[in-house]
């Protein structure tokens, strides 16, 4: 399985006016967005509240999903876009035992 990803999102004012003008289902252009780079689009859902959507992806690898969100990020339509790596619980777990190994000092002890 490769790696998921969450992006939250949300449009320019202009961006709403076009989509007001002329709706079109977006998910669509995510979808090819993702699967340009051998990825998946697993879901694309609009929200109220701080941002205006969430997209649920799947990459080959953070480079993949890196382009993928720099293409998207600099075509102007977005006042915001951020994107999360997710982790299994496998992979939390290798990092809990790893993390045991972590000589950590806090600042100032």
């Amino acid at each position: 399985m490769m790696p998921l990803y969450l992006s939250r999102f949300s449009y320019t004012p202009e961006t709403w006016q076009r989509l007001i003008g002329h709706p079109e289902d977006r998910a669509k252009a995510a979808r090819s967005y993702i699967e340009s780079v051998g990825g998946k689009l697993h879901g694309f859902w609009y929200a109220f509240g701080t941002r205006d959507g969430y997209n649920l992806w799947e990459a080959p690898n953070n480079v993949s999903m890196a382009a993928v969100a720099l293409a998207i990020s600099g075509g102007g339509a977005l006042s915001s876009f951020e994107t999360t790596v997710l982790l299994t619980i496998d992979e939390t777990m290798d990092a809990l035992h790893k993390a045991g190994q972590v000589q950590y000092r806090a600042p100032g002890a």
